[in-house]
């Protein structure tokens, strides 16, 4: 399977390189956005450097700011020796730019150029990352420096907040693990905020009075992460961009990769602070970033916490109706991994079947669906939808909920989730664990319209 996946991805960019790149040479017009595919060394802190690939030599890439449904021309340059292809997550854009080779993107061959029109929606907090294959490769992939920040402003923003900050989860470095049942788990050596290290980049500086509005983003390749920012608490008012309809003050945040979590955070207790990862392990590897009140010295404080909290029905209301009394056509999706031997890896698989071999459900137009998850396996598993928001409706054996519309749902081991969208974006439509090793391994499956 890695094999037919690899190869797959490289005939796929060579295929498709031209094309573009005789689509992007017919058009003399400045693109609005360019990013530049490139390798790039990261100083996460003066002794430790990671070669990697990022966008516009930086990492994060740039933060990108667009307008809801106002035409945008990006241009994308590949400096890599490898196809690349640029994923915008949680866009609803056709297959064919959505960024994924599976519904039909072309890969960006090296030293290719490709150009996109597209009109950004739906508004809120989005981004955009790489969407190839790593296997064993922690450079590659996810496990690299190719994510940034993606804002789509409403036509109207009503926002009450003074300022903004993004702030990136990564992990990085490190081996694969592997057990005797043919699993393997990266084990990393450093974790970031924005490309550096605890201590080792500039501390974001507040005032006293301040709403700061946080835009927190997990780009980890397979890691939960739970962040906190001592002597304060969070106001969660969006997931993954999504206004949430009950707001709640949090004492942490729980991120899943590719999760997105926006939190109003009043600066209300002047000092110097740290933000980071409550795990003590993984902040010592690096996972925080200093808070500085504007005046305020000394050495920046920690306040550990006691538990891991996060519920995701805390922000949604309850079950009730579904809204025009559609029909719902129910989706069993069953995952397991299979274990194939020693000194195999094992395979994900969905309804007993790894990429590409999966089955693709066909979707009619305007149907509303429901998405039953689950999991049969030891781990919990990040599940993304491309082209599509959908609605958590059920966890585990809890009431049914309603309003909390996301792309990534993190299914807990061996329990069942459940999660309903309208088929209202035609064409291919990529749904997979948002683990890079998990989906290497053919945990993915694609949806056709009708």
């Amino acid at each position: 399977m890695m094999l037919t996946r690899r190869r797959f991805t490289q005939l796929s960019g060579m295929a498709a390189g031209s094309v573009l790149l005789r689509a992007a040479s017919g058009a003399s017009l400045t693109p609005d956005v360019t990013l530049e595919i490139a390798p790039y060394t990261l100083e996460a802190s003066p002794k430790h450097h990671f070669r990697t690939v990022a966008y516009n030599g930086q990492v994060p890439g740039p933060l990108l700011r667009m307008r809801q449904g106002q035409e945008q021309t990006v241009e994308v340059r590949n400096l890599t020796a490898d196809p690349e292809v640029v994923h915008w997550h949680g866009l609803f854009l056709p297959s064919q730019i959505d960024g994924a080779m599976e519904e039909g993107t072309p890969m960006i061959a090296p030293g290719a150029t490709a150009r996109y029109t597209l009109k950004p929606y739906p508004p809120g907090f989005r981004w955009f990352h790489t969407h190839t294959f790593a296997g064993k490769d922690l450079g590659k992939a996810q496990y690299g420096g190719q994510h940034g920040f993606l804002m789509i402003e409403p036509r109207e923003n009503a926002g009450h907040y003074d300022r903004e900050v993004f702030l990136g989860l990564h992990d990085w470095g490190g081996h694969m693990f592997g057990g005797d049942d043919g699993s393997m788990n990266p084990v990393y050596d450093v974790s970031t905020i924005n490309g550096k290290m605890l201590g080792a980049g500039d501390p974001v500086r507040v005032k006293q009075g301040e709403r700061v509005l946080m835009h927190v983003l997990n780009s980890s390749p397979t890691e939960v992460h739970w962040v906190a920012l001592a002597g304060h608490s969070f106001h969660v008012v969006a997931l993954d961009g999504n206004p949430v309809p009950q707001p709640r003050t949090v004492p942490m945040l729980r991120l899943a990769p590719a999760e997105r979590v926006t939190a109003l955070v009043e600066m209300n207790a002047p000092g110097v602070w740290v933000l980071g990862e409550v795990r003590k392990h993984v902040q010592a590897a690096g996972m925080g970033i200093v808070i500085e009140y504007a005046g305020a010295t000394g050495e920046p404080v920690w306040k550990q916490p006691n538990d891991l909290v996060w519920d995701y029905r805390q922000f949604a209301t309850s079950g009730g109706p579904n809204p025009r009394g559609n029909e719902i056509v129910s989706i069993d999706l069953v995952f397991d991994s299979k274990f194939q031997g020693h000194g195999n890896e094992e395979l994900w698989r969905i309804n007993g079947k790894s990429y590409p071999q999966t089955d693709e459900p066909i979707l009619k137009t305007g149907q509303r669906y429901r998405l039953v998850l689950k999991n049969l396996s030891a781990d919990d598993h990040p599940m993304h939808l491309h082209r599509h928001t959908f609605e958590v409706r059920k966890l585990g054996g809890t009431p049914e909920m309603r309003g909390l519309r996301k792309d990534v749902v993190l299914v807990p081991a061996k329990s069942t989730a459940e999660v309903e969208f309208v088929a209202d974006n035609p064409g291919r439509t990529l749904f997979h664990c948002h683990q890079q090793d998990h989906m290497d391994r053919g945990f993915m499956m694609v949806f056709r319209y009708a």
